[in-house]
């Protein structure tokens, strides 16, 4: 009897809440939320549906505790001594190649934008403009904007990689999609004949990165 509660003892220690988001992760990688099932998970950890509802309540826990675990190690790798810009810089671009390289993030974090993987990210920033100084009742307008940008422009990035079918070679889609806005009626769309020169060849980051830039130079002149 002893030896039966120790080996019981020992599989509940093993199977902890870290081990089944890890498990977690990795079938949202692989396939996305409709991948992630009580019964994928508990066939990949070579465990009962039990042992898992014992540390989790279901697969929304799941999924927002998949998307904290995430954005908490971009937290962790952007944190140092870097001056209060590239800090935010830093901060930014992790979330963006976060959500690039797991696209579900980016869903979840505006389907529940109250769980800490957001707050973690307000915090992070806020802390850095705090940092830069400036009038206090600014900040909020200043966190915002930078979330909102940061989060919208990562997630429709993600989307967009989702449209097109795997293994697409980019420079030839975003060619064929110049060529197309090129066509168009120079007097109705002007600019964004002009944008198609740019489309082909640029990217993501760096524009990205001047988008975030920008935010900072007007946060920089409220200042």
């Amino acid at each position: 009897m002893a030896k039966k509660t120790h080996r019981i003892a020992r599989r509940t220690e093993a199977l902890s809440r870290e081990r089944i988001v890890a498990a977690a992760i990795d079938i949202l990688d692989a396939g996305g939320e409709g991948a992630l099932t009580v019964r994928a998970l508990a066939a990949g950890l070579a465990t009962g549906s039990g042992a898992i509802y014992w540390h989790v309540a279901d697969k929304n826990e799941l999924l927002a505790a998949a998307a904290d675990e995430v954005i908490a190690r971009v937290i962790t790798g952007a944190a140092g001594s870097k001056e209060p810009q590239e800090a935010i810089r830093a901060i930014a671009l992790g979330v963006f190649d976060a959500i690039d390289a797991h696209p579900w993030v980016g869903s979840q974090l505006f389907r529940e934008p109250w769980r800490p993987a957001t707050l973690e990210i307000i915090e992070s920033v806020s802390g850095q403009l705090h940092a830069l100084g400036g009038p206090r009742a600014a900040q909020f307008n200043s966190v915002t904007a930078l979330l909102h940008y940061i989060l919208g422009v990562a997630g429709q990035n993600a989307a967009n990689a989702r449209l097109v079918a795997p293994g697409t070679d980019r420079s030839a889609f975003l060619g064929s999609v110049a060529a197309q806005w090129t066509a168009l009626d120079p007097a109705k769309y002007p600019f964004v004949r002009q944008m198609a020169a740019q489309l082909r060849d640029h990217d993501d980051r760096e524009q990205f990165l001047a988008g975030v830039d920008l935010i900072l130079a007007g946060i920089a002149a409220v200042r």
